[in-house]
């Protein structure tokens, strides 16, 4: 438990931070074998969470099946930070920023993700929501002011290159529907924005306890719009192999998944911690080959090399450059 406590200390990034500032590289940190085993877990589990959510989704309504994932998340990390000693309140001014990372973050991300993945083959779901990077660099320049370099740039070009390789076909065939993509891309571009409102804000209370109050926001919206939606699923018929997923996902990718996440960025510097995440969607293609299955074809693989190289160039290659001008 005191690990845990370790890793849910300290509050948001800094906006500088999350603008890119020169110093951030300087303070890449060592997290140990402990932090690469971390990494490694974190990988595993989140690039194994498409396969299974699919599954899920075979019989479990979306909007009730996203209800129970926040659910489960937020009342998972509030419980850990509780037992930890963390402090839970919020403070009255933070409440409406809370709300609002949470339409863009917990709310649209989990309703677009659950379409999109009921919608297309769970690999190349996971392909296109891994492009969320690309899309939080164009939000921080228009939101934060973050120059867009030249790398952020070719990266725009790779991403578009590598949403081209899945969408393109599905668009020109006639009776196919490129509706999964479609939501894909916007769960990816609803984290993104997000994700840039909770790094410019200033929390009072640690990291997973924000993040636990983001998900309890989107469990009330969701679960609401489950009940107006959808009827409540027969949960009786369910498939052995569909609870399986269900206790998956709740346990491992919406509360092991982001207590890891923000231990790898306590322990190493923010550039490494993005690049952990990179791996995310090649295995997400993997599993889902291996588990579904679902096959793996050359577009999947142009545009995984793609959207790799994209993600590389806005996140990894200005660090290497400022490296190499001896900053």
């Amino acid at each position: 438990m005191d690990a845990m406590k370790a890793g849910n200390e300290g509050a948001a990034p800094d906006p500088s931070e999350a603008a890119g500032a020169d110093g951030q590289a300087a303070n890449d940190a060592s997290g140990g074998a402990a932090g690469l085993l971390l990494i490694a877990g974190l990988t595993l589990v989140w690039g194994c969470n498409w396969p299974f959510i699919k599954i899920a989704l075979s019989e479990a309504p979306v909007w009730w099946f996203r209800a129970g994932c926040v659910i489960a998340g937020g009342a998972g990390l509030l419980a850990i930070s509780a037992l930890s000693g963390a402090r839970l309140r919020p403070r009255a001014k933070e409440v409406p920023k809370l709300i609002g990372c949470s339409v863009f973050a917990i709310i649209g991300w989990h309703v677009f993700t659950g379409y999109g993945v009921a919608n297309m083959g769970a690999g190349r779901a996971s392909i296109i929501a891994y492009t969320m990077p690309l899309w939080a660099a164009l939000f921080s320049v228009v939101l934060i002011g973050e120059r867009l370099r030249a790398s952020t740039i070719a990266g725009l070009a790779f991403g578009a290159g590598g949403l081209a390789a899945l969408i393109g076909p599905d668009i020109m065939a006639i009776e196919a529907t490129p509706l999964g993509a479609i939501f894909m891309l916007a769960a990816a571009a609803s984290w993104g924005l997000g994700t840039v409102l909770f790094k410019r804000t200033e929390w009072s209370t640690p990291v997973a306890v924000t993040t636990g109050w983001l998900l309890v926001i989107g469990a009330v919206a969701i679960t609401a719009g489950a009940f107006v939606l959808e009827p409540f699923p027969d949960v009786a018929r369910f498939k052995m192999s569909t609870w399986i997923a269900i206790a998956y996902v709740f346990l491992l990718p919406m509360i092991f998944g982001q207590w890891a996440f923000y231990k790898i960025v306590n322990l190493f510097s923010p550039t490494t911690a993005a690049v952990a995440t990179m791996m995310v969607p090649v295995i997400g293609v993997i599993s889902s080959s291996l588990m579904i299955p679902e096959p793996v074809g050359e577009r999947d693989l142009i545009a995984l090399g793609l959207i790799s190289a994209a993600l590389f160039s806005v996140l990894v290659l200005p660090t290497l450059s400022r490296r190499g001008g001896g900053q």
